[in-house]
C-alpha cells in the first residue's frame, strides 16, 4: 500500500497498463507536454515518448474517432476529455459508432477503448463546464460506465477499464483528484467491472450513490448514527452494468432505500435505479423511494449558488428522515 492522491492513482494505472501492454497509448488534449491539464498524466511523455502520449488539437470528435479507429485494428486507447462536458462534441462517435460497432459488424470487430476525464460540479466552472453525463451515457447499450469515488477505486477500476474489450466511460470528479488514501501497488490489483462496494454497514435505511456524492452520503450517515440511526452507504462504482446483487442486498436488509447524486432530478441516473429497485424489491420497502439530486437549473457561476444546487448533507440527512417517518 502507499498512500496518493486520487490523480496519482489514476497516473499510476495507466502506467502499469501501459508497461504490460504497448498495444496501450493516451492520446487528448494537454496530456503530453503540458502533463495533462490536471497533471493525471504527470511524467508520462518523458516514460514513453509522443507515440504513446499524444497531444491533440482542440477536436474531440477527430480524437474520438482516431481513437475508435484504432481500436477496431488492435489497439487498445486512452482517449481523455478535458472536461466530459466537452465530450458532447464526439457524442456521434461515441454513441454511435464506439457502442454499436460489435453488434453491428455482427462480432467481428471490438472496441476495447476508455474514454475518461472529469465531470462534476467543481467549483465555479459554471454551466458549460459543469455537466454531469452519466445517465446520457449509460442510456446506450454497448456502453459501460464507471465513476469511482477513491483512489484506490480510481487504479483499480481504471485497471480493469482498459483490459475490457468494450468501450468503457471512465468518469472522474473533479473535486476528487487531489483526495489522498491507501492505494494498494499491486499491478494486478483490478475492481472488476459491475461490481458495486459497500463502504458503510447499516441496518436502518440504504442510500445507494456514486463518485463524489460518496462523501456527502458518508457524512450524512455519520450524523445520523448520532441520532441512533444506522446507515448503509453503497457505492455503486459501476452504473452500467449496475450490480443488482449488491443493491437488493442491501435494500431487502434495510427495506428503505435514498438515492443520492449531482444528477439533475428529471431523467436522472438515480430515476433509472429507483425504476430497477423498485421492480424488484417492491414488497421489501416499507417507505417511498427519496432521492437528493442537484437541482433543476443550469448550473451557476456563482459560488454560493453552486453550493446551493448541489446535494448537502443536511439535504441527505431530510431523506433519511423522510423515509423512517421522522
Amino acid at each position: 500500500m502507499a498512500v496518493m492522491q486520487y490523480r496519482e492513482a489514476l497516473n499510476l494505472a495507466m502506467t502499469e497498463e501501459m508497461e504490460r501492454d504497448d498495444r496501450v497509448f493516451l492520446m487528448g488534449e494537454e496530456v503530453a507536454e503540458y502533463n495533462g491539464a490536471y497533471k493525471v498524466s504527470q511524467g508520462m511523455l518523458d516514460r514513453f515518448g509522443p507515440r504513446r502520449i499524444i497531444d491533440t488539437p482542440i477536436s474531440e470528435n477527430g480524437f474520438a474517432g482516431i481513437g475508435i479507429g484504432a481500436a477496431m485494428v488492435g489497439l487498445r486507447p486512452i482517449i481523455e476529455f478535458m472536461t466530459f462536458s466537452f465530450s458532447y462534441v464526439a457524442f456521434d462517435q461515441l454513441v454511435n459508432n464506439a457502442a454499436n460497432m460489435r453488434y453491428m459488424s455482427g462480432g467481428q470487430f471490438s472496441v476495447p477503448i476508455v474514454f475518461r476525464g472529469n465531470s462534476g460540479i467543481a467549483g465555479n466552472l459554471a454551466a458549460t463546464h459543469s455537466h454531469r453525463p452519466e445517465a446520457l451515457y449509460a442510456h446506450f447499450p454497448g456502453l459501460k460506465v464507471m465513476m469511482p469515488s477513491t483512489p484506490a477505486d480510481a487504479k483499480g477500476m481504471l485497471k480493469a477499464a482498459i483490459r475490457d474489450d468494450d468501450p468503457v466511460i471512465f468518469i472522474e470528479h473533479e473535486n476528487l483528484l487531489g483526495d489522498k488514501a491507501e492505494v494498494p501497488e499491486d499491478p494486478e490489483f483490478l475492481i472488476p467491472i459491475g461490481k458495486a462496494d459497500v463502504k458503510r454497514e447499516g441496518s436502518d435505511v440504504t442510500i445507494l450513490t456514486y463518485s463524489r456524492s460518496v462523501q456527502t452520503s458518508l457524512k450524512a450517515a455519520e450524523a445520523m448514527a448520532g441520532e441512533g440511526v444506522s446507515v448503509e452507504v453503497v457505492d455503486l462504482r459501476t452504473l452500467r452494468p449496475l450490480d443488482m446483487d449488491t443493491v437488493l442486498s442491501s435494500v431487502t436488509k434495510t427495506n428503505r432505500c435514498v438515492i443520492v447524486e449531482e444528477d439533475w432530478p428529471y431523467c436522472g441516473m438515480g430515476a433509472g435505479i429507483a425504476d430497477r429497485v423498485y421492480r424488484a424489491a417492491f414488497d421489501e420497502l416499507d417507505a417511498p423511494i427519496q432521492r437528493v439530486t442537484a437541482k433543476d437549473a443550469p448550473i451557476p457561476y456563482n459560488r454560493r449558488l453552486e453550493l446551493d444546487i448541489l446535494p448537502s448533507v443536511e439535504r441527505v440527512v431530510e431523506a433519511v428522515n423522510g423515509v423512517l417517518y421522522r
